[in-house]
């Protein structure tokens, strides 16, 4: 469809969102009112603008003007005049006062509030010093347009502009003339790519000391996002002339410079081939140094009274008529007697238990204790498992509301300042656990208070930077229980057995002689995509007695015929079909509707959520969902252009529209995303893929997420394959090197 131009009065916004400037107009063209939505920087009712974009059909609204540009115009006539004055566009002049400015400036009045606004003083109820006010304003509406407009001329977005602007005010010309790098630097959502087309389209040259220390930062940046806290000299070389297109030798020449503005880390370490140097961003250099110290500070003796814990224990034992094992007896005296603990264990090896068993020793000596875990689900399963109410890290940490996740820049209240009140503190699932959050989390454990780190090892690591948990252990420094022995009831279990086989590199029966897991040769995508819905719709909730809701597909990747994405697709469509009793919103590349299942993406701080009483009414509020609570889409309000979702734990959030982005359809998720959670029963659909994402530890993670049943999709030889490839993507860290380091 071909691009068309409005050029008219904005009678209404519909709709606005302040942080990114997108909002839905009402605007008055030639006596017809047409909608336009789009992102507007700075927009009121009453402004004149000429649009340009296209008519796009909504399913709902009908016709709508999608706006790619715009630009204001000038009102024309005394009438159009009066009415931009006293819609708000000008703080302090409304509808009387803007009257009474056009009966005595005329068609001239414009003209005055811009080049001589301190004749405004003539008109009743106006005086200087309001005067004065005004110019500012018309001068700083002014300013921000022409900076709009300069910014869209190097295909800058105006919600990317908005941002821009705000950040840099006049000084945005300067920037973008002399070193249009910053901007990755300073704005979020704007990375070295970016800022690296508009530096081109400036003339700045290829080989520009700022282009080449941006790329260099840029490809660290890479590697934190895939995991590594640094980079080897070699990799980082290799991958930066790569990116940029120069020689290494143009590359090594800015290091030293970096290194001295304190960017980065340069440090040497000794390996197997002879010293070779490292590269580190300076944050998360300081993030390890401060992990290590922080662990070894909290690692003290703080009783050598072992013998009462044991009595105490016998004790507890006999009136639950709960005995421990040995190791289990061994960690709750090493929690109670050492600063800090780590427990390790694979799926009923007795983690769950031996943390029961040291919440009863603690509450028996009216100990406080604090549970936590990396998720809201991981949480709740802590909650359920051991009756003591457990909360995510970021809560025990008491996140700031006002907290933005730029670039890692998350505000906890609980710090160095302002520790956590208790004598005990423990975590769950600490291979979830990244390096920025374990350091924020010891920098609120004041040293004296036990803290217990339990995991699983061989869990996939965290999505976020560093291999905490792994580290740790490696370090071989601290007061360490690994439980080994697998339970009677748990070895009853084909899901447990075979997590252990798998994770031990051994083949795993696929003869569905099991009770709890099965395997369905299929070959063909389209049969797997069949059988899936057929499960999940018809035979295994009553299997497992669960809605169908609470089974889960697992997938190892996001993309391709058995991805995240194309499965949700056909999932909802066969779950969930269009119907006209279900409101529905499309957005981007899927459709929202009534009754979808649905997963929160990012953390968000400051989503207000409440918990509703027996007739809707909210009996509690709070602020923050985080990345991978689930929930369903209970109600939609196009008119407010809002939905509502119901999390899992009860709690409803109303999103506006132009926040869907938070939101992802979740009949299937990534295995990634599953870390920390666990469902009646999981569907894999496994037939083919690159190696890297298909792996023992991947596969190990699918399996151990299910509570009653697994069910593998796919082809043996695949399953074979993940169980063979024990290749873990490479991730550089080097907290064990810093713990050795600190306790030599």
């Amino acid at each position: 469809m071909e691009k068309t131009t409005v050029r008219g009065i904005v009678e209404r916004i519909v709709f606005r969102n302040d942080e990114n400037g997108y909002a839905v107009l009402s605007v008055r063209e030639k006596g017809r009112e047409i909608t336009l939505v789009g992102t507007f920087p700075s927009i009121s009712e009453g402004l004149s603008i000429e649009a340009v974009g296209k008519v796009v059909a909504h399913a709902t609204y009908g016709n709508q003007f999608k706006v790619e540009s715009y630009s204001e115009v000038v009102p024309e006539g005394k009438e159009a005049i009066e009415r931009y004055l006293g819609s708000g566009a000008i703080k302090g002049i409304g509808a009387a006062l803007a009257a009474r400015v056009v009966r005595a400036f005329g068609d001239e009045t414009l003209k005055i509030l811009e080049e001589e606004p301190e004749r405004l003083a003539e008109v009743k109820g106006i005086s200087a010093k309001k005067a004065r006010e005004i110019a500012k304003q018309v001068d700083g509406q002014r300013n921000m347009r022409r900076a709009m407009i300069f910014l869209q001329n190097y295909g800058i977005t105006l919600a990317t502009s908005v941002k821009i602007y705000n950040r840099y005010n006049e000084g945005v010309y300067d920037i973008l003339q002399q070193n249009p790098y910053r901007l990755a630097e300073d704005i979020d959502g704007i990375g070295f790519k970016t800022a690296d087309a508009i530096a081109a389209k400036v003339g700045i040259a290829e080989d520009s000391e700022y282009r080449v220390c941006s790329g260099i930062l840029y490809v660290l940046g890479l590697a934190v996002g895939d995991g590594s806290v640094y980079l080897p000299e070699k990799e980082l070389l290799a991958q930066a002339a790569e990116t940029l297109g120069v020689g290494e030798e143009m590359i090594i020449n800015q290091l030293d410079g970096l290194a001295m503005e304190r960017k980065i880390v340069l440090r040497n370490r000794e390996t197997a081939e002879g010293t070779e140097r490292i590269v580190y961003l300076t944050k998360y250099d300081s993030l390890e140094r401060s992990t290590a110290r922080k662990l070894c500070e909290l690692s003290q003796v703080l009783s050598n009274e072992t013998k009462p814990v044991r009595e105490a224990l016998i004790r507890l034992g006999r009136e639950t008529g709960i005995e421990l094992e040995e190791e289990q007896t061994e960690a709750v005296v090493l929690a109670a007697t050492q600063g800090l603990l780590v427990v390790t264990g694979g799926p009923g090896t007795g983690k769950t238990t031996t943390v029961s068993a040291m919440l009863r020793y603690f509450r028996s000596l009216d100990e406080e204790i604090l549970l936590a875990a990396p998720t809201g689900r991981a949480a709740r399963r802590m909650t359920e498992a051991t009756g003591c109410e457990a909360s995510t890290i970021h809560r025990l940490l008491e996140v700031s509301a006002n907290s933005e996740e730029l670039n890692g820049r998350v505000h906890f209240e609980r710090n160095a300042d302002n520790p956590l009140e208790a004598d005990v503190v423990i975590i769950d699932e600490m291979s979830m656990v990244d390096l920025p959050l374990m350091n924020a989390l010891l920098q609120a454990v004041p040293v004296g208070t036990r803290l217990v780190l339990v995991g699983d090892v061989d869990q996939l690591p965290s999505v976020g930077p560093g291999a905490v948990l792994r580290d740790i252990l490696r370090a071989d420094r601290f007061p360490t229980v690994r439980l080994k022995r697998i339970f009677r009831q748990a070895a009853a279990s084909d899901i447990v057995t075979n997590a252990h086989r798998i994770n031990r590199g051994e083949a795993i029966r696929l003869d569905n002689k099991s009770r709890d897991f099965f395997f369905l040769h299929r070959q063909n995508v389209d049969h797997i995509v069949g059988n899936l819905i057929l499960l999940i719709r018809d035979k295994l909730p009553k299997y497992v007695k669960a809605r169908p809701y609470d089974i889960q597909v697992l997938t190892p990747m996001r993309k391709g015929p058995l991805g995240v994405e194309r499965l949700n697709a056909l999932l909802q469509a066969s779950l969930n079909p269009p119907d006209v009793s279900k409101a529905e919103k499309a957005f981007g590349d899927s459709v929202f509707r009534v009754g979808d299942k649905v997963m929160q993406v990012r953390n968000n701080y400051q989503l207000v959520w409440e918990i509703r009483g027996r007739y809707g009414t909210p009996i509690h509020t709070g602020e923050g969902i985080f990345n991978g609570d689930l929930g369903v889409i209970r109600q939609m309000n196009h008119a407010a252009s809002f939905m509502t979702v119901e999390f899992d734990d009860g709690r409803f959030v109303e999103y506006p529209y132009a926040n869907l982005e938070e939101l992802e359809l979740a009949y299937a998720v990534t295995i990634h995303k599953s870390q920390g959670s666990e469902y009646p029963a999981v569907l894999l659909p496994l037939l083919t893929g690159p190696k890297m994402l298909l792996s023992r530890n991947l596969l190990y993670t699918a399996v151990t997420r299910a509570k009653s049943c697994v069910v593998i999709l796919g082809s043996g030889e695949t399953v074979q394959m993940m169980i063979d490839n024990a290749q873990d993507s490479r991730r550089y860290t080097s907290l064990t090197e810093r713990i050795r380091e600190l306790q030599l």
